[in-house]
Order: structure tokens, then sequence, then C-alpha cells
């Protein structure tokens, strides 16, 4: 076998908090050869991402790392900011996983990988720099790269700005490439673009990749080796085929049994088929205005309906107009036409008092809990605030109700003192869950509320959200990317194409049999957990181009 590209040797980090030392890593081994593509899986906490960044030297400063850590010989542990300069970029780079904070907003995305070259490779002119810049994007396959040089990052679309994150990254032929869950945030449809593009540019540059994921279906599509990790330590590595087919460690199996699986559902409905639907669309159409004045519709014609005990499912890409259409039930985005209604009431010709009653009875759950969760108020607080407004409770009734929400999402009702950066993704989402079911809901609106948690944590919060639901019969219209998960939530599904539903109907219908293109072209992107069937499927898109 070839000299590795990168060897990582007893490998241990731990951090000083509060004057004592909290192991993070402990003892971690792997190898990383040229041309082959290595994933690092693991639960939040295992170690993955701190031992990725110890890679490229960035460690905080309340950081202690041991062991060896090799690039190209070299060993980056304890080497000068020089030494490490001259690693970064040009030996080892990394592909970060939300593009919109690693791009600066401030300057156009083709200053930005100018500036990259400027400093890597000083003896490039302005104009073999912007050559440069141009090869690098047509490279990553962005369409009109010359024209995207001078786009500013908001000006691209999520796909389009983890395409320029790629370019950058490569703009110096590194021979490692660090992927920190490039396509967590992603649709289906663009996750598959992305997928494809760094495969085509792993077999053209040789470049070796240490991809750092929670998503099983991408560790099946792209990966040859997988290192399993938990609480810092290494439980297994193997090569995919064989992690998948037949895993050794306890926890690798408990993790691949916790991967939502299309098909694998059996969940009976709990629609109340004959009561009055909770929220009814009819004909809505949303309409924003550019800068320009022009109209742009991003919802167009849209009808469905929700009854109490039933999930409905909206799929589609980006821009589909799933979210407009959560916000447009929430009241926070313009009806330019159509009706929605909620428990029998019109908001179109709802008085004001009507409007703040029916807010009352909607929940909602976003897709960053961290963002969602005032950083300064204790989980208690955050709780207990929509009951404090509405209901008016104080004192020691308030704190009763709290702790029974914090049992109802399986936590310590002793942590309603904690605070929001003290808990880990999976329980900040419980904290949203029962912050949006305080006031027991007739409709909950779930944005993406599992899409940045690890398989394991988002079994227990979709099974957690099951038994809310289960209980307190709600309403619920769930948004999402992923359909497997969908499978295994939601009674019906609606799936959306530029502001228009394309199709919908029962979830085992829709998610089996789509009879529309595009509903069949957002099944057939979404990585299966199963490296053989994920070549079967990559070979067959090869034979039809």
């Amino acid at each position: 076998m070839t000299t590795p590209v990168l060897t990582v040797r007893n490998l241990a980090i731990d951090f000083l908090v509060g004057g004592d030392r909290v192991p993070a890593v402990h003892a971690v081994d792997f190898d990383l050869h040229a041309g082959e593509v290595l994933a690092i899986v693991g639960e939040s906490g295992s170690g993955k991402s701190v031992t990725s960044l110890a890679v490229l030297g960035l460690l905080p400063g309340n950081a202690r790392a041991s062991g060896e850590i090799l690039v190209d010989g070299q060993n980056v542990l304890g080497a000068s900011e020089k030494v490490l300069s001259g690693i970064r970029g040009r030996k080892v780079s990394m592909i970060f996983q939300d593009p919109s904070n690693a791009l600066d907003p401030v300057f156009t995305v083709g200053y930005q990988i100018l500036e990259m070259l400027k400093r890597h490779r000083p003896q490039l002119t302005a104009a073999q720099r912007r050559e440069r810049a141009v090869e690098l994007l047509r490279m990553v396959e962005l369409r009109d790269p010359e024209d995207r040089l001078d786009y500013y990052p908001h000006q691209l679309s999520g796909g389009q700005a983890q395409r320029v994150m790629i370019a950058m990254a490569l703009a110096c032929d590194p021979e490692v490439l660090i992927a920190d869950e490039p396509t967590t945030a992603l649709d289906v449809t663009v996750q598959r673009e992305i997928l494809d593009v760094l495969r085509r540019l792993q077999q053209r540059t040789a470049a070796a990749i240490l991809l750092i994921t929670h998503d099983m279906g991408v560790v099946a599509d792209l990966a040859d080796r997988v290192v399993v990790m938990r609480r810092g330590r290494v439980e297994e590595t193997a090569p995919v085929q064989r992690i998948f087919g037949c895993p050794e460690a306890e926890y690798t199996k408990a993790l691949l049994a916790a991967v939502p699986r299309l098909g694998a559902a059996h969940r009976a409905s709990t629609a109340v088929p004959h009561e009055r639907p909770v929220l009814e669309i009819a004909d809505l159409v949303v309409e924003y205005r550019n800068r320009r004045g022009r109209a742009m519709r991003a919802v167009d014609g849209v009808s469905m309906d929700i009854r109490a005990g039933e999930m409905i499912a909206l799929v589609g890409e980006s821009g589909s107009g799933k979210s407009t259409i959560g916000k447009s039930a929430l009241g926070l985005a313009p009806l330019t036409e159509g009706h929605i209604v909620i428990d029998g009431v019109d908001l179109a010709t709802a008085s004001r008092s009507q409007a703040r009653a029916l807010k009352k009875r909607i929940g909602v759950v976003f897709q960053n809990p961290t963002a969602a969760l005032d950083p300064r108020r204790t989980i208690g607080q955050s709780i207990g605030e929509p009951i404090r407004v509405h209901e008016r409770l104080r004192g020691g009734a308030l704190s009763a109700r709290v702790d029974r929400l914090l049992e109802a999402v399986e936590l310590p009702a002793s942590w309603a003192g904690r605070y929001p950066h003290e808990l880990s993704g999976g329980q900040r989402q419980r904290i949203a869950i029962a912050r949006a079911v305080s006031l027991e809901p007739m409709l909950l609106i779930a944005d993406e509320p599992t899409s940045a948690l690890d398989v394991s944590v988002q079994a227990t919060v979709l099974e957690l959200l099951r038994t809310i639901q289960g209980n307190l019969r709600f309403a619920c219209l769930f948004i999402s990317h992923d359909l497997a998960v969908v499978d295994e939530l939601c009674d019906r599904v609606v799936v959306l194409h530029r502001g228009k539903i394309v199709e919908q109907g029962d979830r085992h219908t829709v998610l089996t049999a789509p009879e529309h293109p595009y509903t069949q072209r957002l099944l057939a992107a979404a990585p299966v957990p199963d490296p053989v069937e994920q070549a079967r499927r990559r070979n067959e898109s090869v034979a039809a181009l």
C-alpha cells in the first residue's frame, strides 16, 4: 500500500474548563491514503470535528493535544505558525459545513478566491489568478464562472455557495480535503450534485478526502473506509461494505439501526377523518417584490388541509415554497390571493383579537434550536415564557408546569436552571419542542426539526414528537427534505416544485410509487445507507448519460 498522506497516531485532546482538564479524544489512530475517501462518523461529542481541526492546527487556546498527526511525514502537533501556514491550503484544505457563515458577506466570491491565491501563490500575476479562479469555479461545475466571480455570497443558493467553498479549498491543489458535514443543510437533489462534484474531483485530482458526517447515506455513497467514533474513542475501522454489511462493534450496529430508511415504516395514521380540518389552505398565492418592483411568486395556487392527529409533510427543493407556506400559516408572509383557515377562522378576515387568540394555539419548532433559544435565559425561562405571557401563570404553578413539560420531553426537571449552551443539540431540540407544545397547540409547524441532528439523536427526537402528538392529538405541518424521515413520521406527503403542488397523497403511495417525474427525481437523489445499492444507482446514472 502507498505511504499515507495523513497519519494520526495515539491522538489525545483535552480542554481546560473551569480549572479542570476535560478529555475529548483518546488514543485515536487512522491513516488516509492518496485517492481515498475516509469517513469519520459518530454522534455529537464523539470527537470527529475536534480531530479534523487538530489536523490543521486550529484547536482553541484551552485545548491540549498529544500524539502525532503526520502530514506528508511532518508532525503538525506543536508545529510553529510558519510551518502550519505552509500546510493550510497547500497540503490540507477544509470544506466547512455552512458556507453562509464561512464566506465573508462583504466581499464577492471572486475577491475571496483571489485573496487565497494571492496569499498562497504570490508568484502568479493578477491575470493568472483570475484565470485560475475561473478554472476553479468551472472545475466545481458552477455555471457561468466568469460572471459568478462578481456575485456576493447572498446572491448564491446553498448548493452554489458550497461549490464556491470547494473551489477555494482546491485552489492550491492540496493533497488532503477535509469535508466537515458538507451536505447537512442541503436538499436531496443539491446534495446529490455536491456529492457527484466531490467524487469527480477526487477521481480527477487524486486528492484524499477526510469526510466528517452523521449522514450514513452520504457515507455509503462516497466513502471507501469508515472510522466509527464514540466518546472520543475509535470503536471500529473497516471498509465501507463491511461497516454496513457486517459491523463488529455494538455501537456501530446501534448507529445503523437508528438510520431511517425509505419503506421501513409501518405506522397507522392517527388522523380523525370526519372532523373539520384544523388547517385549510385554498388557492394560496404568495408574492414578494424584488428591488425592481417586479412580483416574484413564491407560492402559486396551493390547496391542502390537515386534520387533528394528522401529520402532513411538505417536501421539495429550496425555493419550492415549503417554508413560505409555514410562514403564511403563522401570519408572517403576505397572502396575495387565496385563504388560510385555522380552526374555522380565516386569517385574511380575522380581527386582531381573533388572530392573537389563534397564535396561542400554534406551536413552532425551528431547524436550529441554538438560534431559536435565547442564550441569556435558562431553559426553564424559555419554556415558561409562553405560559407566563398567555396564561399569566407565576411562581410555583409556573415552575410545576415547566417541570412537567421537561419530563414530557424526557429531560430531568432539575435542568430548568441550565442554559442552552450547557446542552447538546438533541437536548436543545427537545427544549424547543417542549416550548412549542407548552400551550397544548392544535397546530404544530415543524420546519426541518431534525436535519442537523445525529442519526441516533434524530431517532429519539422523532419518537418523542410521535409520542407527544399521540397524547395531544395536534395537527402537524412537517417541512423536510429528508424523505426517509418523512416516511417514518408522516401520514400524507405534499410535493412542491417552484411554488406549485406537483403531487400529493398517502405517504406510502407517494414515496413508493410516485407519478410525477419531479417526485421520482427527488427519490432517486436521496442517498440510501447501503453502499452496494448506491454503487448500482451511480452506475445506472452514468449509463443514462
